[in-house]
């Protein structure tokens, strides 16, 4: 639907928060590099807030602008595109469907609702015509989804993994740096006002679950949903894990990857999890510290890419938003389309329990012979490899004021999820085994592990 040249493309926004005052604000003083970016003007047609008075801003400045009828904005007939930035599931994905329908074009920046139900935006979208972009949705300002699925889509991409929470890798990385524990850590966040009052959504993972599905999505070409997304979050994360994270020359963050498993006879599946792994020091993600984000990106022809930035925040955020606000404007001015959603490959999502990952297992024993032999010969019987072992205390100290107790430091080979589960729970029945005091994942992300004497 090409629109003429003096025609303004007229804009609804829902939600004017700490986005949405900064998408108010950058559509109206740079009113006329817009214009010249779009080829038409862009216009504010309306702003949809709940309670008008926590607005003083808006109300002040553009009264005129102001309604608390979100359905009756969108339906408006003098309404090209629809911008969204309130976030979660209902209403909003009634107003979103009904705007798609009519052929506005959607730039939305709610991750939840994008992975519950994204296909179900996409397909109203293709069947009107109309643009759904959400750049804003995942990371923050880094162009992320935009590489994914324009930049990228010639090239067979192999894994997406990546910090995509701020919140989580600040609490991590004043772990890492002051020795801090993570209830100190997170009190730190709230009072910055990196954490909300309530940070489940940040350290319990499901921020970055919503993430990793929209990113799997669209590197594999497959839905995926929030639920296909494994989630572990990193409240028991402790100063004793960054501890033995850095012994082994390795960082911890709370990763959000997404994985192309081949198996030997060429058969395809997906990998999408989020959980607190030790990553080691020499790759890029382990440098990625306070509240930035970072993804890195393997493809078979464009090899290793690393997307870094600023992950949230309103003008960030807002960034992205008018980013994919020019998009989609322009192909209404120039009656162009943008991408089409790409689900064709239909990849299975391959269970957790079947993902082969490397593990670090602190173990308090008995400090007597034997007992490294029988904790061995349990991992050879679940068929997970040991790759290397240290002892602390015992013989060479006490641990935790016991003479007769030592800690022993497992690291594994690459091996499924359920052997190790498996194993732990063989090792606990073991009169000689005191008590695991913590499982970590080993993500070497491609790059080689150099500790107590191992390699990748």
């Amino acid at each position: 639907m090409a629109r003429g040249e003096s025609s303004a493309v007229r804009v609804a926004l829902l939600g004017c928060g700490t986005v949405g005052t900064e998408v108010v604000r950058l559509i109206t003083e740079q009113a006329g590099e817009l214009a010249a970016r779009v080829g038409a003007p862009v216009e504010l047609a309306g702003v949809a807030v709940r309670r008008p008075h926590k607005h003083p801003w808006l109300t002040e400045n553009f009264p005129h602008l102001v309604t608390t009828d979100a359905g009756e904005l969108v339906g408006r007939d003098d309404v090209d595109v629809v911008v969204e930035v309130i976030g979660g599931i209902e209403p909003v994905r009634g107003w979103l469907l009904e705007a798609l329908k009519a052929g506005k074009s959607v730039v939305t920046a709610n991750k939840a609702l994008l992975a519950e139900d994204g296909p179900t935006l996409a397909e109203a979208a293709d069947a009107s015509g109309a643009d759904l972009y959400y750049e804003a949705a995942v990371a923050g300002a880094i162009p992320l989804l935009r590489p994914l699925r324009e930049s990228l889509a010639g090239d067979r991409i192999t894994r997406v993994a990546g910090i995509v929470n701020g919140t989580s890798n600040f609490i991590l990385s004043a772990m890492a740096a002051g020795g801090t524990s993570y209830a100190d850590a997170l009190e730190e966040a709230t009072r910055l006002g990196y954490a909300e009052a309530d940070p489940s959504a940040d350290v319990d993972g499901y921020d970055a679950a919503a993430k990793a599905a929209i990113l799997a999505t669209l590197a594999f070409h497959t839905r995926i949903t929030a639920a296909d997304v494994h989630r572990e979050g990193m409240r028991e994360v402790s100063s004793a894990d960054v501890g033995a994270a850095r012994r082994l020359g390795c960082t911890i963050k709370l990763l959000a990857i997404c994985e192309r498993i081949v198996t030997g006879d060429g058969d395809e599946s997906v990998s999408a999890r989020v959980y607190p792994a030790m990553v080691p020091d020499a790759h890029p993600l382990a440098r990625v510290d306070g509240a930035f984000n970072a993804v890195f990106v393997e493809a078979e022809a464009a090899g290793q890419l690393m997307f870094y930035g600023q992950g949230a925040g309103g003008a960030p955020t807002a960034s992205a938003v008018l980013g994919d606000l020019v998009a989609v404007a322009r192909n209404r001015v120039g009656g162009g389309r943008g991408p089409r959603e790409s689900a064709y490959a239909s990849l299975p999502v391959r269970p957790i329990g079947e993902v082969p990952t490397r593990y670090h297992v602190d173990l308090e024993v008995a400090d007597r012979e034997g007992v490294l032999a029988a904790i061995a010969g349990e991992f050879a019987h679940h068929g997970v490899s040991i790759a290397a072992v240290r002892q602390t205390g015992g013989t060479n100290g006490a641990i935790d004021g016991d003479a007769g107790q030592a800690r022993l430091t497992v690291v594994t080979h690459s091996a499924p999820e359920a052997a190790l589960s498996a194993t732990v729970s063989a090792l606990l029945d073991l009169e000689q085994v005191h008590g695991v005091a913590g499982v970590l994942r080993v993500e070497g992300l491609g790059r080689a592990v150099s500790a107590l004497g191992m390699g990748e």
